[in-house]
């Protein structure tokens, strides 16, 4: 009886060790899949973030420049001894830096928004699982360039 026993054991042992080993290699297979479309994912944020780095270098140059030609403007405009002329200055100086700012925010949202969109585009085709973060949510937390 014993000995029947172990054999049954036995059988049941070597039947049933290909059914772990083949669920270990689908575990790994799916694992390493998964592990690809988290790179895929990692890819694609690198690219955005690359892409805002560059965007927020340029708005912020824009920004510095404004700045810097408004004052020129403004230190002109208080060289004139005309109150006529200073005012004209003056209006111009600062008409001409709000141009300036409202083109470096332009610039910056649509720079901004063609990052994250083209992000998108790029972490879909990954299809990576639900549980890997592609963190579209913080897109709010950017700067909004105003």
């Amino acid at each position: 009886m014993i000995r029947k026993t172990l054999v049954t054991v036995a059988a049941f042992a070597l039947a049933a060790t290909p059914v772990f080993a083949q669920t270990s290699a689908t575990s790994t297979s799916s694992t390493g899949s998964t592990a690809s479309k988290i790179q895929c994912v990692g890819t694609a944020v690198n690219a955005r973030e690359a892409a805002l780095d560059s965007a927020v270098s340029l708005h912020l140059q824009a920004i510095a420049t404004a700045y810097g030609t408004r004052a020129s403007a403004l230190q002109k405009a208080y060289m004139d001894t005309s109150s006529a002329q200073l005012r004209s200055d003056v209006k111009t100086a600062w008409s001409d830096f709000s141009t300036a700012i409202k083109a470096a925010t332009k610039s910056w949202k649509t720079a901004r928004d063609n990052a994250w969109s083209q992000f998108k585009t790029a972490s879909r085709a990954c299809k990576a699982p639900a549980s890997v973060t592609t963190d579209s949510d913080k897109v709010g937390l950017e700067v909004s360039g105003s």
